[in-house]
Parts: structure tokens; sequence; C-alpha cells
């Protein structure tokens, strides 16, 4: 298969990826998003097994040989941003965005589906599709599409993540841990309200919650192993209604990325201990809720080098490096943990056109030849595996 004209697909790809920015839809809520998958799948003669919820997607295409299984996952929510772009193709939805490339990456699994769809005379074995909801929530939508049986009877998955830090053309991934765990935290402090000139018979809610915060930021610089890394970000603080009064509440949340799990577990109990014991010296009260997210992204060792080998191959050793770890986190963490994988990184920027922002970024936006590459690779990684000789 070798000789396939992948260009061809390209229009296709660029006209369903800009439709899917447009109609940008949030985590678990991808209803139009599935039935668009769902349509274009079909028409492909791509088999619909089963889905998670209402708006995950798996299509099954059956080589006409024997062989082993292997599973291509995307993507497809978006997030509450207001897009800030203009150009024609951008979100026509207040306050809702493709801020990550999950567009992208839906786009570039549908040309993988009419790829094998159009080669099963030659395919070995089964590839599955995935078409995962929920990525950007907690617990994650891959958990949904495990217990919906995307994973059973496969021997291996692959997946990408289109990355305007990395300059289009080029593809990365690393062995072992290649991106962070992912938790949050949500501490309500409760004090005694009252006026603002008599704050001696008050609780100060908002004056425990601003010393909260730089106390927490000491877990990290003094009670973590320096040679760990991690991070603790506080992301909002919320508190006060008026310049005159002292408030009765405050609310802080954030979170928290780490390698692995005794880190992980330290973080967690430093923070609930420092927090109780300030709002106790201060005479508040505190309510602290912990959620546990995406374990480590832990790339399987065998599976990275058959990456390492596939896209040198394909795309030439200049343009293929190894990426250090990385803090941002993926649910793709849950698949790895069940059968061998890798998780692949695929340039996505270039600055001539404008495809210069972060991710979650609200003028975030790729260069959508990357969404070419992105499909190339993982039917590379899929055919290498599937043609590999069966050890006895």
């Amino acid at each position: 298969m070798g000789d396939y004209n992948w260009q061809a697909l390209y229009p296709d790809m660029v006209k369903w990826r800009r439709y899917l920015h447009q109609h940008p839809e949030l985590s678990y809520q991808e209803h139009q998003t599935m039935e668009f998958v769902a349509e274009r799948l079909r028409s492909f003669g791509v088999e619909i097994q089963v889905g998670a919820g209402d708006t995950g997607v798996i299509g099954v295409i059956k080589g006409s040989l024997p062989g082993k299984t292997v599973a291509l996952r995307a993507d497809m929510d978006a997030l509450p941003i207001q897009d800030e772009k203009e150009c024609e193709y951008a979100s026509q939805v207040p306050d809702v965005m493709h801020a990550c490339g999950h567009d992208g990456h839906t786009s570039g699994l549908l040309a993988v589906a009419r790829y094998f769809s159009e080669n099963r005379e030659q395919l070995r074995g089964e590839v599955r599709l995935i078409f995962q909801p929920g990525e950007e929530v907690c617990p994650g939508g891959a958990l949904k599409m495990i217990d919906a049986g995307a994973l059973e009877g496969v021997d291996a998955i692959y997946g990408v993540h289109l990355w305007t830090p990395f300059a289009a053309g080029t593809l990365a991934s690393a062995p072992g841990p290649v991106m962070a765990s992912t938790d949050e935290f949500f501490i309500t402090i409760t004090g005694k309200g009252g006026h603002g000139g008599i704050p001696h018979v008050t609780v100060d809610s908002l004056l425990t919650g601003a010393q909260l915060v730089v106390q927490l930021q000491s877990i990290i610089s003094r009670n973590v192993n320096p040679l760990n890394p991690a991070v603790l970000t506080v992301g909002t603080i919320q508190s006060g209604t008026a310049q005159n009064i002292i408030a009765e509440n405050c609310r802080i949340t954030g979170t928290v990325r780490t390698f692995d799990e005794e880190t992980r577990a330290l973080i967690r109990q430093r923070i609930e201990e420092v927090s109780r014991q300030l709002c106790a010296l201060n005479g508040a009260t505190v309510d602290i809720e912990y959620m546990m997210g995406y374990p480590t992204l832990v790339n399987h060792a065998g599976e990275t080098e058959r990456f390492f080998r596939v896209a040198e191959e394909m795309f030439g050793k200049e343009q293929v490096f190894q990426t250090p770890p990385m803090m941002p986190a993926e649910d793709f963490a849950y698949y790895v943990q069940k059968v061998p994988g890798c998780f692949i990184f695929v340039g996505a920027g270039n600055a001539s056109s404008g495809a210069i922002y972060p991710h979650h970024h609200a003028r975030f936006d790729i260069d959508e030849s990357s969404m070419l590459n992105a499909a190339r690779i993982l039917a590379g990684m899929a055919e290498d595996f599937l043609n590999q000789p069966e050890i006895e």
C-alpha cells in the first residue's frame, strides 16, 4: 500500500476539519460531531461497532488476510473558549472553539479510515478506529471507551496530538513517561463575615485564602525532591462582594502535575495538611475536594522504537526527534495502561500561516498540512505492526 496517493485525501481533510472547527462541541456534548463522523465512516463502508455513551464512535475495518488487531484513536471535544481568529472557518458557536487540535485529529483519523477501507484486500488483521469524546474533562472519555469495549481483542494502540510548539513537518515521541498525571483540587474556606471597619470580630476568609495560595507553593519548593518534576498551580481564587465587607467564604482551585505516584501522593497529602492547619490557625473551617485525574502517560519502549523506525523511513531522520517529558496531561494514558502503545506528537506550528499560538489560546490554529502527516504516521504504524510476523 506504499504507493497510495495520500495527497488526494488532503482537500477532504481540510474540508472536514474546517466544518468541525466552525461547529465545535464541548466534552460529552459531541452529538453533531458523532453524527458527522459516523456518516463518513458509513460512506467509506466502515462497520460502526459500538460507542461510548451518546457521543463516542468505534469503527471496525477487517482486512481480507488474518492477523492481529491494532487501534487508532482521535479525540473530538472542544473547549469553552471564545474563538478570536479572523478567518472563514472561525467557530460559529459562542464561547466554544477547537483550541487544541481535536478537529484535526478527527479529520486525520477519518482519512485513515478511508485509506484502510479502500485497501482491505491487502490488510492483515483488523484496524479499530476510536473516535473519543471528553478528553478535556476528567475523568476522561478514554475510560468510557474502554468500558464500551474499544480495546477488546486489541494488541496495540497508537494516537497523535497535533502540536503547535513543534514545527509543521516534524514528529516526536519518547519512551517511558511522556505526559504528566493531572489532579485537581477545590478548597472552600469558611470564616465569619462582617464589616470591613470592624475586622476583629470577623474571620477573614479572603486573607486566609491569600495566605494559603502562598503556602501551597512551598510544597513544591520544600517538600518535593527537586529531581522529581512536579507542578502545583493555583488557577482561581474567588472571594468577596464589596470593598468594605470582610468575606465569609473563599474558594481556591488548582491543578497538580507529576510523573511518579509517590510524588503525586505526597503533594495531595501536603495540600490537605497545609490547608487544614492554616485555616485552623486563622479560626476558619475548610472543605477540600481532591480529584485524582489522568495517570502519567507512559509509552511502551518497543512501540516507541517502532515509531522512530517508521517515522524516519517515512519522513526522514532529520524530521524526527525525541521530546522531553511534558507537564500537560492526556487520557490516552488509560489506553496504554491496558495494551502496548505509543503517543506521538505531530508538529503543527507555522509562523507564516499564523499557527503560533499555544494550545487553549483564543487564537489557536494549526498548519493544516500537519493532519496529512498525522494520518500517514498512524497508518504507517498500524501497517508495520500488523505486518510484523507472529512469534510462535
